[in-house]
């Protein structure tokens, strides 16, 4: 569906993305993820053609993306990270007029717009102003939107921020959905829970590269391991592990020790360290993609 060879963006001396190789396949969820300024819009945008290669290849549908842009926009929908819908139309009609750029007949539109209403819960909503919407319909207006031309390959940028559970868990419900009927979804996310529930594949991006790609889970069990154990980060805790050889990390003020015998790992904390109380977890997608980026904040 999507094969990028060396590709890189640059903006003036500014790398972007910097020679990445990657392939989304037909029917599954692809997740790009990494921190601010990764490199991962810049990567998005050049897939939606709306933003021209530096070097290298990208193809969509087959057809290079500088080559034949309006055919591939033709087949493709997006759900931008900025909510950008009309404010001069009504819910219903921002996705008419919005159909109207596919060149779609405004009978077949007005149809596609009630049946999509409908999909995602907004038909109580079809005669209100944008600006009477709140944050989650605004975002569920834009997905339905980014759906109007039937797409082939779904193109979401950051597609939950800002929402309640409730909302996001509707959208991760109608994607599901989607990609059983045989949608491609492109996706990028901060929410690493996000990208374990939908994500068939991921690409882990920093500065402008990709530092990892596999199944969530695989990423996880190769990267981190099993099992996390976490306890106070106190001089005690910190002796007492060092004594034993167990190697550890500190994040903010706890330890984490990972092993695939948590049992072993609490006992000795609570009887040859003498702590009153441990916490046990799996290691998760968020582990990795802090082992991989660091823990310092990013502008």
């Amino acid at each position: 569906m999507v094969v990028a060879e060396e590709l890189e963006k640059r903006f003036g001396d500014v790398v972007a993305v910097d020679h990445i190789h990657f392939q989304v396949e037909e029917g599954e969820v692809f997740g790009f993820l990494g921190p601010n300024g990764a490199g991962k819009t810049s990567t998005m945008r050049m897939i939606e053609c709306v933003s021209p290669k530096t070097m290298g290849s990208l193809t969509v549908f087959g057809m290079d993306s500088e080559a034949h842009p309006r055919e591939i926009k033709q087949h493709i929908g997006v759900v931008p990270q900025e909510n950008n819908l009309d404010p001069d139309f009504t819910v219903r009609d921002n996705l008419i007029q919005f159909a109207r750029y596919f060149d779609i007949p405004v009978d077949e539109a007005s149809r596609r717009a009630d049946e999509l209403l409908s999909f995602l819960q907004l038909e109580e909503k079809k005669n209100v102003s944008i600006e009477k919407l709140s944050g989650g319909l605004r975002r569920r207006l834009i997905l339905a939107r980014a759906l109007i031309n039937r797409p082939r390959l779904l193109i979401l940028d950051e597609p939950t921020t800002g929402l309640d559970p409730q909302a996001r868990h509707l959208i991760w419900e109608k994607l599901r959905g989607l990609v059983t009927q045989g949608n491609t979804v492109i996706l990028t996310t901060h929410y690493m829970e996000e990208a374990a529930r939908l994500c068939d594949r991921i690409v882990i991006m920093d500065q402008g590269r990709i530092l990892e790609e596999g199944t969530p889970q695989a990423l996880v069990k190769r990267l981190v391991g099993d099992y996390i154990v976490e306890a106070d980060a106190t001089v005690e805790v910190r002796n007492c592990l060092e004594q034993h050889r167990i190697p550890f990390d500190t994040a903010g003020e706890k330890v984490q020790i990972v092993t695939p015998e948590p049992k072993l790992i609490t006992t000795l904390l609570l009887e040859e360290c003498h702590l009153e109380q441990v916490a046990v977890r799996p290691a998760s997608l968020e582990d990795v993609f802090l082992k991989l980026t660091g823990r310092t904040l990013r502008e």
